[in-house]
């Protein structure tokens, strides 16, 4: 039976256990309360209670029935008035199911329990539609960033193929350089990938020793370009992946360092606690950066405004995997150009308190 019939029927049912409950206190009055025979008052009439005991049952049966028809009636226009939001949730559903999750319920009405529901379901639908659109767009990008190395190779192979007798030596070296790109790319796909699953294992980590270590493996690419590398702060104990903490806080201090000034450049890394929060901010010198130009920095594959080029060092997902593990551990990611020029970025994760030992955690 479908709900609405079932409603009807329960409707109906406690209708007709109403009427017979009446019907049986009105019964009772007759047979045990009402007097029988002559009542003496200022005009005295004689009362027969077989008499309207007899007459009574029938008149109860009529009432009964048209009792029954009532609540079917009432109950079935009751149940599809109360059921007509549901059914447009339904709908919806079915629409999203075909794949246009741009439709929306927008129930009218006061806020009851079938407005909230129907609210929840149009905020997951929008949350699901920009994903399904950032996820499209992540693999239409992905899949022309990984294009590029492997025509390029397959490009290098036909020339040598043409002409047997060039020397190998340069050819090795460059399809060295590109294959370890596509390597690179790959594994930063990877990575991504699973920082938006959130398929990891997570613990208590001090941020003020990741920034370190990180500083710390950093430091000859620093000193290859002339980059100074400071870090500083209090204990900032989080709670998530240790591995993807590092690449987070490694990704932050070599975006600082490699887009830098080319001289005299510095990095800071510090950390520090807030009510209920801790905070790795990683900043760094260089050109002065528009706002509008800082806000598509954490776009994958993007540097500024501008897609990027082969010919450039990384693979334009530093920043973007940022973000993702920083959602991932539900925290927040805040972008800023300094005013003498450069980038501050600042990551806001839940605190955690420091309890046993790891090696990220101080106990």
């Amino acid at each position: 039976m479908s709900a609405r019939l079932k409603l009807t029927l329960s409707y109906a049912g406690f209708v007709m256990l109403a009427g017979i409950l009446l019907m049986a206190a009105v019964l009772v009055f007759y047979l045990y309360f009402l007097p029988s025979g002559w009542i003496v008052t200022e005009g005295n009439f004689w009362i027969n209670r077989s008499l309207l005991v007899r007459d009574f049952v029938p008149f109860m049966a009529v009432v009964l029935v048209a009792l029954l028809v009532f609540g079917l009636l009432g109950g079935w226009l009751l149940a599809g008035r109360m059921l007509d939001p549901l059914t447009r949730i339904t709908d919806a559903t079915r629409v999203a199911a075909t794949g246009v999750l741009s439709h929306r319920i927008r129930l009218p009405g006061r806020t009851d329990e079938f407005r909230e529901l129907a609210d929840a379901f149009d905020t997951m639908l929008a949350q699901l539609e920009a994903h399904v659109a950032e996820q499209r767009r992540f693999a239409a990008n992905a899949s022309h960033e990984l294009r590029t190395p492997l025509a390029i190779t397959q490009s290098l192979l036909d020339v040598a193929r043409k002409d047997p007798e060039r020397a190998t030596g340069d050819l090795d070296e460059r399809l060295r350089v590109v294959n370890a790109r596509a390597i690179e790319l790959t594994e930063a796909l990877l990575l991504l990938s699973r920082a938006e699953q959130r398929s990891f294992d997570r613990d208590v980590v001090d941020l003020s020793l990741v920034a370190e270590e990180a500083a710390e493996t950093l430091l000859p690419l620093a000193e290859k370009r002339g980059v100074t590398v400071e870090t500083s702060g209090d204990a900032a104990p989080a709670f998530g992946s240790p591995a993807l903490l590092l690449q987070l806080t490694t990704n932050l201090v070599h975006n600082a360092i490699v887009h830098n000034r080319p001289e005299r450049g510095a990095v800071w890394v510090t950390t520090r606690t807030e009510p209920g929060t801790v905070v790795l901010t990683v900043e760094n010198t260089g050109e002065h950066l528009a706002p509008p130009l800082v806000a598509t920095l954490a776009e994958p594959f993007q540097r500024g405004t501008e897609r990027i080029r082969t010919d450039q060092a990384g693979v334009g997902l530093g920043l973007a995997i940022v973000k993702s593990i920083t959602q991932a551990h539900d925290g927040t990611l805040t972008l800023a150009p300094r005013p003498d020029g450069g980038l501050s970025v600042a990551v806001r994760l839940p605190r955690r308190y420091l309890t046993g030992k790891s090696k990220y955690v101080s106990g």
